[in-house]
């Protein structure tokens, strides 16, 4: 079985998830589909066929986050800063200047569930991250992005 990365804080996120998933939207949508059995006849019954719907979706999330926890390789970025001796690796944290644009950017190297780009975290398997990971400070990363070739300077690696 493939291991996925993912830092500490995504983990806990999916913990969380999976807790409310299990002990609030489980329960809520059982007690929909008894109130609307008890309604009558389930053929015509839209509210029936509603809960049904979304007591599939919710199994079907449950089923998912506990399969991406049992695979789970949980990486801690405060232990890096030994092993990885500045080089950008996952869960490392860099500082970027967009030598095109002239502005800079700070990532989060993240797994692909925990991406979010308004938080300034990125997918490991984004087109920037795979272009950085080995990279050190000081060094420049040739990015395909789609209109056209972008350059990035890494002016500093951390991990926090």
């Amino acid at each position: 079985m493939i291991k996925t990365p993912l830092t500490v804080v995504g983990v806990e996120k999916l913990k969380t998830e999976l807790q409310r998933l299990k002990s609030v939207e489980r329960p809520a949508v059982i007690a929909a589909i008894a109130e609307a059995r008890s309604h009558g006849d389930l053929s015509e019954n839209a509210e029936y066929d509603a809960a049904k719907e979304k007591q599939g979706f919710i199994e079907g999330r449950i089923a998912e986050v506990e399969s991406k926890l049992s695979n789970a390789q949980v990486i801690d970025p405060a232990d890096l800063a030994v092993t990885a001796e500045g080089r950008v690796v996952f869960g490392a944290t860099v500082a970027l200047e967009d030598l095109d644009a002239g502005s800079n950017v700070t990532y989060q190297i993240v797994g692909d569930d925990e991406a979010d780009l308004k938080s300034g975290k990125i997918s490991v398997s984004s087109p920037i991250a795979r272009a950085l990971i080995g990279k050190y400070a000081g060094d420049v990363a040739e990015v395909q992005a789609p209109g056209g070739i972008r350059e990035f300077e890494v002016l500093d690696v951390k991990y926090i």
